[in-house]
């Protein structure tokens, strides 16, 4: 059974395997990247996990380091990836090594910026080898300078036969916002780059996590929307939330408070709940609450994406929401009539 954590999520593993494909079975000699995003609590750190473990062949190497959050230094990234490792047999020097690892031996005087980021590139490059290899990227958003330039750099380093992950919130919650933007940018300019963003689930989604935690017995439609909204459909919010009502019936997840730490903050929608909505901006409402994407929206009432995206601005502006979420919860806030074919 597929772990309750990647409900919704079978796409984008499936895109990743095609990404690894593209590696490990071409003998491709220049990396693949994808590049993960979305709010905190989306998934995107257990999406790349359930998408490593599931790799078929197996990575011969598999690279995984994050930022330092409170403790920034330059090149985390490679620092993290180094650390626990026998690096005696990389053909690299051991002041430039131990520098590059954040070693409290490593010398003070430094190499050149440009001299160090290519020592850093060959660092990695000797511990892929033949290959084939996962290069994990953990909190693009939380990285330093140095680092973020690395993997911009690995992402198009050849002779790298490498999948690139790299996972990371929007450039808004990042430490150098715009240095986060053009490293985003320049890994989704690699030639075939997979560009993912993660979107919290839909409602019917939540049904089916709560179908499998309680042993296949679906949950009343009430509870599933109820469940929904007080977590935002944040898979995060939504396992805690679980896990604090453990060996409870479903209602306890309606009833009883939600934990200090998973209350969500007033949404910003103020719109009053009789807000003039035409008869197909209703149809369109009941779609996003029902967690439905623009193209399905799209093809479950019979009209062009470019027409679902209309009427999704038109919500948006009608309602004083900020997001598609907004206005879900916005509809089942005032209890909004809404209607989908």
């Amino acid at each position: 059974m597929m772990p309750v954590s990647m409900v919704g999520r079978a796409g984008e593993l499936a895109e990743l395997d095609r990404a690894w494909a593209a590696v490990a079975d071409t003998g491709r000699q220049s990396p693949a990247v994808t590049v993960i995003t979305g709010a905190a609590g989306v998934g995107k750190s257990l999406l790349v996990a359930a998408a490593v473990e599931g790799l078929s062949p197996r990575p011969a190497v598999v690279l995984c380091g994050a930022a330092r959050v409170h403790d920034p230094a330059p090149y985390d990234w490679l620092a993290a990836v180094l650390s626990g490792r026998d690096t005696g047999g990389l053909d690299l020097p051991a002041d430039a090594l131990a520098w590059l690892a954040q070693q409290p031996t490593a010398p003070r005087e430094r190499y050149a910026p440009g001299t160090l980021l290519r020592l850093a590139v060959r660092t990695v490059r000797l511990l892929v080898g033949a290959g084939p290899a996962v290069l994990v990227v953990e909190d693009l958003h939380a990285l330093d300078p140095a680092s973020l330039n690395l993997v911009a750099e690995l992402a198009t380093a050849p002779e790298l036969p490498a999948l690139l992950v790299v996972a990371s919130r929007p450039p808004s919650d990042a430490v150098a916002p715009e240095l986060t933007v053009r490293a985003l940018a320049r890994l989704c300019g690699v030639r075939g780059a997979v560009r993912q963003h993660l979107n919290p689930l839909g409602v019917a989604e939540v049904a089916e996590v709560l179908t499998q935690v309680y042993d296949g017995s679906r949950p009343a439609e009430r509870v599933s929307l109820a469940v929904w909204q007080r977590t935002g459909g944040n898979p995060y919010a939504l396992t805690e939330l679980l896990a604090a009502h453990a060996g409870q019936g479903p209602d306890a997840l309606v009833r009883r408070p939600m934990p200090e730490h998973l209350r969500l903050p007033a949404a910003r929608v103020a719109a009053p709940p009789d807000a003039e909505l035409t008869g197909r901006e209703e149809e369109v409402l009941g779609c996003l609450v029902a967690g439905m994407s623009n193209k399905q929206a799209a093809r479950a009432l019979g009209i062009s994406v470019r027409t679902v995206t209309v009427h999704v601005s038109n919500l948006l502006r009608k309602t004083g929401a900020a997001s598609r979420t907004e206005v879900a919860l916005w509809a089942v806030q005032h209890r909004v009539p809404t209607s989908s074919r």
